[in-house]
């Protein structure tokens, strides 16, 4: 069986054709394709040369296409717009496979990226973008899928819950076991240092709230450390430096691993959580849809283990 072949001039070439023929001129067509005068003129006359025939005419001050030159440029222009739509097409299907999503630094480093891998392994092709800011950007303008936003329940009244927060002291094992500062009971803490997340919103809650439900509103402390960022003073945790106070289930991976343990068992219900939104832009985007049911049901585990 004999193979078939196109004889046609490399593609390089007609790209080059089409921009000089639509400019009528080989300086233009240098520009936009980011080559040289000489360059452009050279190919031109090698495509000449390899089609048997001129495409232009090339006067003193002006460059007009033959007629070979024209039934070219033609063919040329409507096979590259083919090309171009084909490609595009094709880069858009690529598109509907993108789930964008936009979380917090906190719950995308303690809780959502640990995860991924799980997800990415059940769902190939997918790709998952994170944009973790503590602004609370626009949807819609941004061109995001999904929000996981953190905040009163009050202020989230009607949107998916992923899950509500209950909150209690955490450290670290070894500090857990120091025998010169013990922890058997919520006033021993005031051999410690607290760790502190500095929080506009939510500043009056940092410790307060467990502190009063154990009537120890006025404890005080060996000292204190503050960090504007929760993934931070979850670290320093981690590392020794103080004790947190710990976000359930936001940190069940951590206790789990027993980085983190709880010296005390009595947890507080906050009167904040976790919530789901879904921009207009993904009704209807399958991969959308399949990370969110992921989503629930992978904090919906969680919940039942806190």
């Amino acid at each position: 069986m004999n193979s078939r072949h196109w004889q046609l001039p490399p593609l390089e070439l007609l790209l080059a054709f089409e921009a000089a023929a639509r400019h009528l001129s080989f300086t233009k067509a240098a520009g936009e394709l980011f080559l040289t005068q000489s360059a452009v003129s050279r190919q031109m006359q090698g495509l000449e040369e390899s089609l048997g025939g001129k495409l232009f005419e090339r006067r003193t001050r002006a460059l007009l296409l033959t007629e070979n030159g024209q039934l070219l440029y033609k063919v040329a222009q409507q096979a590259l717009q083919d090309l171009q739509a084909a490609t595009l097409k094709m880069r858009g299907a690529a598109a509907l496979r993108t789930v964008t999503v936009t979380t917090t630094p906190g719950f995308a480093s303690l809780w959502l990226i640990p995860r991924l891998n799980d997800y990415l392994q059940a769902h190939p092709g997918v790709d998952v973008r994170i944009s973790a800011s503590y602004e609370e950007i626009n949807l819609e303008r941004d061109g995001v899928d999904l929000a996981i936003r953190y905040g009163p329940d009050a202020e989230m009244a009607g949107q998916q819950a992923v899950f509500k927060e209950s909150i209690l002291p955490v450290c670290s094992p070894a500090l857990a076991a120091d025998p010169a500062r013990p922890l058997r009971e919520p006033s021993d803490l005031r051999a410690h240092v607290l760790l502190h997340a500095e929080d506009a919103r939510y500043s009056w809650m940092e410790w307060n709230l467990w502190l009063h439900a154990h009537g120890l509103r006025d404890l005080k402390t060996a000292g204190a450390l503050h960090f504007n960022q929760y993934d931070q003073l979850v670290q320093a945790a981690v590392n020794g430096q103080g004790i947190a106070l710990g976000r359930l289930p936001l940190l069940q991976r951590l206790l789990k691993q027993k980085q983190l343990v709880t010296p005390f068992k009595k947890s507080v219900v906050s009167s904040r959580g976790y919530f789901l939104l879904r921009s207009r832009r993904a009704a209807g985007k399958t991969d959308v849809a399949g990370f969110e049911a992921w989503l629930l049901a992978e904090a919906s585990s969680d919940a039942a283990k806190a």
